[in-house]
């Protein structure tokens, strides 16, 4: 039996053990043993194949392991509750002013104030949340008001 099938079987035994156990160790050691594989089908001796074995083997542990590790221990920050409502559009029911105002956001209704303290947001304009103050929330028109855009430097109060 030719010394590069003995790998190709040994990378599958690997893979199969790699599925059941996760280490990821087994599954870097048969990706090894597929080189080796490799190295025996071109005809180089089975102690080049060994040594390219070993090599692969030690290049996965120290190189792609630490990495698959910290990706498979890295959870996605979760926005749940209020946190994630910042960023989300929402809608003016009242004008809201650096003090007060009534919005529309996901559904439900919202004391708001404007971000900017000197400009009051006309009912009717969509704005976004960029954070919640404990029941209310801070927000931004999405676009600039047409005073603003024709080169006045306030709106006007609805």
């Amino acid at each position: 039996m030719p010394a590069w099938l003995i790998w190709v079987i040994l990378a599958v035994g690997l893979g199969i053990a790699e599925i059941f156990t996760l280490t990821f160790v087994l599954g870097l050691m048969a990706t090894a043993a597929l080189i080796a594989a490799l190295l025996g089908v071109i005809g180089l001796p089975v102690g080049v194949q060994v040594i390219g074995f070993a090599a692969a083997t030690g290049l996965g542990l120290v190189f792609v392991r630490p990495i698959v590790q910290r990706h498979l221990h890295t959870f996605p920050e979760s926005r749940d509750g209020v946190a994630g409502l910042v960023g989300k559009s929402a809608l003016v029911l009242e004008p809201v002013d650096a003090d007060q105002g009534l919005i529309k956001l996901v559904g439900e209704e919202w004391s708001a104030r404007s971000l900017l303290e000197d400009v009051v947001i006309p009912t009717g304009t969509h704005v976004d949340v960029t954070r919640i103050d404990g029941a209310t929330a801070v927000v931004y028109p999405r676009e600039a008001f047409p005073e603003i855009a024709e080169g006045n430097d306030r709106p006007t109060q609805p």
